[in-house]
């Protein structure tokens, strides 16, 4: 198949939309939302619950890293609301963003949905996704070539290694980056709702941890929550596009192969759904972000097939798997910089 024939085929994605809608897999899912709020809000609390019984103690060690967990799995929520897959109204699901984002975890819904949109809109698109934005990380060889200082030289040639690591600290980047957003970007909407909410959080969260526990097991607490966290929202995410094609930006690919080709699946049960809030269905979550995550598995068969049907390369792995492709980019975009001989980059 030819590049242009390719490009020339942008009503493909118009025939899957058929069979998704004809299989019913848009409607609103609000039983098992119901449920999965109920449950999920339930061992919130509870793990608040033992952090106050446990009290002034090193077993705080344990319920940091539950609540670690927890905190994540309220994120997830935050995020279906974030993509109105929860309600028809678009108010409500906001609502849930905002109780699940600002006020029970300390992120900022509208920062977080500015920004998520865009990466659904352009996945691996240089310049186009914050997700493969240049930073901490170089997620293409283009920011890998523009590494000048011996500290940026230093963590691309070493990504592989330090990906796992400084994930633990993805949690408190959030944290600050919220705050940013809330403070510069005034013409965001809901926004006196989420600093009054987020501070609500922030008082919350500290001065309960400050009220049960010892300025050291306070810090400890933090520390291991935060990592716990970063680390837990980190391993969510990475599977799905990490080591997967990037494009250049402005890419004239359709709208089925641009979510398509960029996206990996993560193969696994029920449990692989909990663990993964449902992302391991990405190839879906990108086509129909507003899909109710417990339809994602029935849809799959569906683009799974259709996929096959029209010569689309559909991409599915075991998590681990996902890790080591991931890591393997990471590693082979810093091999030049780990040459003893050194390498002329082409930056665009």
């Amino acid at each position: 198949m030819t590049v242009a024939a390719v490009l020339n085929r942008g009503s493909d994605f118009s025939g899957l939309c058929r069979q998704i809608r004809d299989a019913k897999l848009l409607e609103r899912r609000r039983g098992n939302y119901a449920a999965r709020i109920i449950i999920t809000a339930g061992f919130f609390a509870a793990g608040w619950w033992a952090f106050v019984a446990v009290g002034d103690s090193w077993y705080q060690t344990i319920v940091a890293a539950v609540m670690g967990v927890l905190f994540t799995q309220v994120a997830f929520l935050g995020h279906d609301g974030g993509h109105q897959q929860v309600f028809r109204s678009k108010r409500k699901n906001d609502a849930i963003g905002i109780l699940a984002g600002d006020l029970l975890v300390g992120l900022s819904y509208g920062w977080w949905v500015d920004k998520h949109n865009r990466h659904h809109s352009h996945p691996n698109h240089e310049d186009e996704d914050p997700d493969i934005g240049d930073g901490v990380f170089a997620f293409t060889s283009n920011q890998v070539g523009k590494r000048t200082g011996a500290l940026g030289r230093f963590m691309a040639r070493y990504q592989a290694w330090l990906f796992f690591p400084l994930l633990t600290l993805e949690g408190l980047n959030l944290h600050v980056a919220s705050v940013g957003a809330l403070i510069t970007q005034r013409a965001r909407r809901y926004r006196r709702l989420e600093i009054t909410l987020f501070a609500v959080h922030l008082t919350a969260y500290v001065g309960g941890i400050l009220l049960v526990l010892s300025p050291v097991k306070a810090l400890v607490f933090v520390a291991i929550h935060q990592g716990v966290f970063g680390l837990y929202m980190g391993c969510s995410f990475a599977p799905n596009h990490k080591g997967m094609p990037t494009f250049p930006a402005k890419s004239d690919l359709d709208f089925l192969r641009r979510q398509v080709l960029t996206s990996r699946n993560v193969r696994g049960g029920w449990f692989t759904d909990l663990l993964l809030g449902g992302l391991n269905y990405q190839v879906e979550h990108h086509l129909f972000p507003n899909m109710p995550r417990p339809s994602l598995r029935k849809a799959q068969r569906l683009v799974r097939a259709y996929c096959h049907d029209h010569q689309i390369l559909y991409t599915e792995t075991g998590l681990f798997g996902s890790y080591v492709a991931a890591l393997r980019h990471l590693h082979a975009l810093g091999a030049p910089l780990r040459s003893r001989h050194p390498v002329a980059f082409e930056v665009a």
